[in-house]
């Protein structure tokens, strides 16, 4: 009996004059599709620093369990069990706009619909691990997919 190798060469021919199709020829396995663990996000309003800037696009990054629960122990969320999300979504959140060290007295001065939006934004993308949402267009009935992480005012 006589063995082939994987490649092909002149060596290799196939006996009797077979033709060996490139379908019938091994391939490599691909590699796993990656994980994304990173979210780009825009604000509905946007967080205005302390000189005015005001701070639209960020990033968020998927919550590990020692992100959710190390705010249980905060001493502000056991005064007040609803500080809760701010403390999670500064640990969550990597980017607003060019503050790189999001802190929760930043979140908390977040106007009420962006605090919103990212809690929102943090269930999507932890639950269902993308940002988008199934939509029925009102006019015509059709079904398609909205991206939530924002664009211009008025666009999901």
């Amino acid at each position: 009996m006589r063995r082939r190798t994987v490649s092909r060469t002149a060596l290799d021919e196939p006996p009797d004059g077979e033709d060996l199709a490139p379908a019938a020829l091994p391939t490599t396995p691909s590699a796993p599709p990656r994980l994304q663990t990173e979210f780009s996000f825009e604000l509905p309003r946007g967080y205005v620093d302390e000189t005015g800037t005001v701070h639209r696009d960020g990033s968020m990054r998927l919550a590990t369990a020692r992100d959710e629960l190390s705010p249980l122990v905060d001493l502000r969320v056991k005064d007040n069990p609803a500080y809760l999300s701010v403390v999670l979504l500064s640990m969550v959140i990597t980017r607003l706009g060019t503050i790189t060290d999001v802190r929760a007295e930043q979140v908390e001065q977040l106007f009420a619909s962006d605090l919103a939006f990212l809690q929102d934004f943090y269930r999507r993308i932890n639950a269902e691990g993308h940002s988008r949402a199934a939509v029925t267009c009102p006019h015509c009935a059709s079904g398609f997919e909205v991206d939530l992480a924002g664009g211009r005012p008025g666009e999901s």
